[in-house]
């Protein structure tokens, strides 16, 4: 198996309730949503994120639109009105996630 980029399989959007962030990741086909869906896991999405990520991370599945919403809690240092953040309504986590390397 060799390793490829989120980028190279999915589109991402995402944004923010709170100190929650999603991450809407859509796989450009069929194929490519079965990889996402056995390679995004709650564990590899927190790994990834390194320390940003203090909650859990929930994932459903979307098979009728080859999507994954990823919902990230504890993830936006308190929410928009109270972080220090860059980013603090989670605009970037989407496009942070497209980095994250899989194996096909």
């Amino acid at each position: 198996m060799k390793k490829v980029r989120l980028k190279d399989l999915a589109y991402a959007r995402s944004g923010d309730k709170g100190d929650v962030s999603n991450i809407g990741l859509m796989a450009f086909n069929k194929e490519n949503y079965e990889i996402i869906k056995r390679e995004v896991t709650p564990e590899k999405v927190k790994e990834h994120f390194k320390g940003m990520v203090k909650g859990d991370v929930k994932i459903y599945e979307m098979p009728n639109l080859d999507s994954l919403e990823i919902v990230l809690y504890n993830a936006l240092g308190g929410g928009a009105t109270r972080t220090l953040r860059l980013d603090q309504t989670g605009k970037s986590m989407g496009q942070a996630l497209l980095w994250m390397e899989v194996e096909v």
